[in-house]
């Protein structure tokens, strides 16, 4: 029986077939982090695409959206913004897979989750 340990890397999925896409670090995120913002039809396919950061919940569904349909950094960097990123982060209702890979690349997320 072969008791070695896997070196290969664990694939988180957003969901089924979809695997998540993480940024390498929190300060190359640069999105918006106020005013009217509209996500393209491939991140947000909902006829009323555009979501007013001025609005926490509404701030909290576009990150949401973002984190779990980006297939692209290009997409979390135009989007996202790392800090704003480290404060929601307790407060976003997020798969499983998501939050698991991006606390596993960031441990500073997973820190703020716990505190």
């Amino acid at each position: 029986m072969d008791m070695s340990v896997s070196t290969a890397t664990v694939t988180h999925l957003a969901r089924p077939h979809r695997p998540v896409v993480v940024a390498g670090t929190l300060g190359e995120l640069h999105g918006p982090t106020s005013g009217l913002v509209e996500l393209p039809l491939r991140l947000w396919w909902h006829p009323q695409r555009a979501f007013d950061l001025g609005q926490h919940t509404m701030l909290l569904w576009m990150y949401e959206n973002v984190l779990r349909e980006a297939i692209r950094v290009d997409e979390l960097r135009a989007y996202l913004e790392g800090g704003l990123l480290v404060r929601l982060w307790p407060e976003l209702n997020l798969p499983r897979g998501v939050r698991a890979a991006w606390e596993a690349r960031h441990p500073r997320l997973r820190a703020r989750a716990a505190a």
